[in-house]
This record gives C-alpha cells, structure tokens and sequence, in this order.
C-alpha cells in the first residue's frame, strides 16, 4: 500500500477528478441537450418535408440520417470541447479522412445523389413500367442507389441509378393508355388497301388490342424492297407491351398469308447491258 502510494500522488488525483466531474457533468448534459433537440424537432421537421410533398425516403435521408448525424455530431463536439479535448485537430484530421473517404467512394456517392434526383423529379415511381439500359420491365423498389426492375422473362435487374439519370429513360405507364408500333411490309406490287384491311380484321381479334382508340395501319416509308408498313395498336396496361406486340406480329403474318399479300424479304436486281463477248467468255471460264 505504501509502495502504491509512492507511485501515485493521491491526493493530486483526487482533486484532478474532482476538478474533472463538473466538466464531466456538463458534458453529459451538452450531448443529453442535442439528442433530445433532435427527438424533439424530428417529428415536426418530417412532418413539414411530407407536406412539401417529398418522398418518403428523401424524407428518410433528410431527418433521420442526415440531420440526425449533424445534430448529434454537433452535441459531441461540443461535449468534447467541454472536456477540454482539441476539437480543432480532430476536426482536421475527420476533414481529411473524410476527403480519402469520398474520393474512393465517388460512384457511390454520384449514385445517392442520382438517386435524391429520381425522387425529386419522379420520372418514374414503383409499378411503373419502364425502358432503359436496354431493359423493359416493372420497377419493384427505388432506392438511393439503385433501382431494380423486374422484366417479363422474370429476372431481377439491379441498375445503379446514375446510370439511369444518365440514359434516356422511356417511362411506359405515365399516361395511361400505351400504342404497340409493328412494322411489316408488303411488296410493291401489292395493294395497300387492301393490305390495310386484312390487317385490320386480323388484329382486332387480338384480346389485348384497344377498339377505342381504333388501331390503325399506316405507310412509313418506301424502302428499297418493300412498302414498309405500321400497324399502330393501343392497349389498357404497359405490362401487355411485348405480348401484343408478338401477337399482332404472328396474326398480320397469318393474315397476310391467308390474303396472298407477299411479304418481300431483301433483295437487290442486278440489271446488265452491253457487255462485249470476251467478258462473257472470261466469266464463263471462271465458272
């Protein structure tokens, strides 16, 4: 024991802690004061961003992520400082730290704040059906990083969302009622009314097909080996998009068929004129 206190000045201790545990104290108190100051405005503040009309997880990100780290993380500096610790140093270094941090982690990062945007200006929300990336399907959840979609073949997609803000994005349930474009065609001796009306028979029996608005069957352009057609069909639900599509793809083929309408496949005619006896000649040795 008195080994112990040779060692140790026990009475310098003594009024070194109890100089400390008013310090102590305080600081208790200080960090006890910011984290109810959050308990206290988190609900209010949530409250408000909702009015606004933010998303829930823009709402999430704001309160209880963000302002909570900021709040608290205040309250502890200050806690600190009130211990005498050098908040300034350890600022610096966090500074620092924190710099390396977001330099490796910027994909990420690009990818969280794509994701804010997405929220923010809502191309698209879950059970939408889009196109992007060359992928079709039902977005099924949103988050700050990614996306995930859900595509007719029953795969699960996951696409990071600054690569979505990046693309065009084709959104196909914004506004309802959906148009399945098929292009056909039909060679150039044929009719195209008459084109017309075997396609437009055979593709309202089509269950998916709209009457209201009317499909319709309408000349693209003039291609080099066939009357390139469109026919143009509107449907209730964008998730029906690729098996209309088939549909009316197999039935104006059958249609077609069944009416004698030749469908040209490419080809190209080779017209020759005033070709002297030795090419011939010489052609015909090569054969």
């Amino acid at each position: 024991m008195q080994q112990f206190r040779d060692l140790v000045d026990v009475p310098r201790l003594a009024t070194t802690a109890i100089e400390f545990l008013p310090k102590l104290a305080v600081s208790v108190v200080v960090l006890i004061t910011f984290v109810v100051l959050y308990r206290v405005t988190r609900v209010p503040l949530r409250a408000g961003l909702k009015r606004a009309e933010f998303h829930e997880k823009i709402v999430e990100l704001m309160v209880d992520k963000l302002y909570k780290y900021v709040v608290v993380g205040v309250g502890v500096v200050m806690a600190a400082d009130q211990l005498g610790v050098n908040v300034g140093a350890a600022l610096a270094g966090m500074g620092i730290a924190g710099i390396a941090v977001g330099f490796a982690a910027q994909d990420s990062v690009a990818n969280v704040i794509s994701g804010i945007l997405i929220f923010w200006d809502k191309p698209f929300v879950v059970g939408d059906w889009i196109k992007t990336e060359g992928e079709f399907g039902q977005v099924t959840d949103i988050t700050l990083r990614t996306t995930r979609i859900r595509t007719p073949r029953n795969t699960f997609v996951v696409m990071p969302n600054k690569r979505i803000i990046d693309e065009v994005l084709e959104n196909y349930s914004k506004h309802g009622d959906v148009r399945v474009d098929v292009p056909l065609g039909i060679a150039y001796k044929e009719s195209i009314p008459r084109a017309r009306e075997v396609l437009l028979n055979a593709i309202r029996a089509v269950g998916t097909v709209k009457s209201d608005p009317a499909p319709d069957v309408v000349v693209e352009e003039l291609g080099s080996s066939s009357v390139n057609l469109r026919v143009r069909v509107w449907i209730d639900h964008a998730s029906d998009h690729q098996g209309t599509f088939f549909r009316v793809v197999e039935v104006s083929k059958l249609a077609l068929d069944d009416a004698g309408i030749q469908i040209p496949f490419p080809h190209l005619q080779l017209f020759v004129d005033d070709v002297e006896d030795r090419v011939w000649s010489g052609a015909k040795a090569l054969a």
